[in-house]
């Protein structure tokens, strides 16, 4: 099978690349289930790239039933190195407004019911998760925001992510009380998609895309599916424009990261001392420490 090594997730409103060409379906086995959807495999500019629809084509995944390890263990089986996340948040600061963007830098975790990790079973790691965004590449993502030159777009760099289990959204209570911890923007689908893409070694950035102001708001209306999904469909015609300039910088010019190696301190339990079938679920994981 062909190493692809840049992959995008579309979230909400993203559910395909209408610019990729040479298109195809793969239908990916995973030990951990099915993926949300095959991943469709394509040529953006000449560069082979992985598209992947978070929530199914047809949006018919609730964030918590979201197959977040058959997803980035699906990514990381076809070789990708880099993913870019896109996913539509609420925010949490009178200056992130709705249709702006944002490149979070850290997530505060509150889901309750999602697999995290993908050791287990014989198999212990704990890696270091601190700088829970690859920097370089979210650094490249606001260097392709600058040449796309999008007049009606606000890209904010740096802030934190709250994720919740949904999928209903925030009482005003729990909006106030994000706020005061000093978070920037709300969404349902980074965690535990994030860590995992760490522990697969890649290299991992969250374009988010705003469409509320979630319930805090004193002049604005308390968010409504119906609101998020109309701008959600605005963002998505940029976030095609952006992802269409990350990947052309990616190809020229793919930058270090030390997601590449995160589990080279992090593995307690050596490969050799995995039971059999553990290690086999992990090969994809785990082939350069095999």
């Amino acid at each position: 099978m062909e190493k692809i090594r840049f992959g995008i997730i579309g979230g909400s409103g993203l559910y395909k690349m209408d610019v990729l060409q040479d298109i195809r379906e793969v239908n990916i086995t995973t030990p951990f289930g099915a993926p949300s959807d095959a991943v469709v495999t394509g040529t953006l500019d000449g560069v082979r790239v992985a598209f992947l629809a978070r929530h199914g084509r047809n949006h018919s995944l609730l964030p918590g039933e979201v197959p977040f390890r058959a997803n980035i263990w699906a990514m990381k089986s076809l070789g990708v190195d880099y993913l870019l996340s896109v996913s539509a948040v609420g925010s949490l600061k009178e200056q992130l407004a709705p249709r702006d963007m944002v490149l979070p830098d850290q997530f505060i975790d509150l889901t309750r019911q999602r697999s995290g990790t993908f050791f287990g079973a014989g198999a212990v790691a704990h890696i270091g998760f601190s700088q829970p965004v690859c920097s370089a590449l979210s650094e490249l993502v606001a260097r392709a925001f600058d040449d796309c030159s999008l007049p009606d777009a606000t890209l904010h760099r740096g802030g934190i992510y709250v994720c919740v289990e949904g999928p209903a959204f925030s009482t005003l209570a729990e909006s106030q009380l994000y706020r005061s911890w000093g978070a920037s923007v709300i969404g349902m689908t980074n965690m535990p998609e994030a860590r995992l893409a760490r522990e697969a070694e890649i290299a991992y950035a969250t374009l988010a895309l705003v469409t509320d102001f979630d319930c805090w708001h004193p002049d604005h209306a308390a968010v409504t599916a119906e609101m998020a999904i109309g701008n959600l469909m605005h963002n998505a015609v940029n976030a095609q424009a952006l992802l269409r300039a990350c990947i052309k910088r990616l190809a020229a010019d793919p930058p270090q990261s030390a997601a590449h190696s995160a589990l080279r301190y992090s593995l307690v339990t050596q490969p050799s001392a995995m039971p059999a079938a553990t290690r086999e679920n992990l090969a994809p994981l785990l082939s350069k420490y095999i």
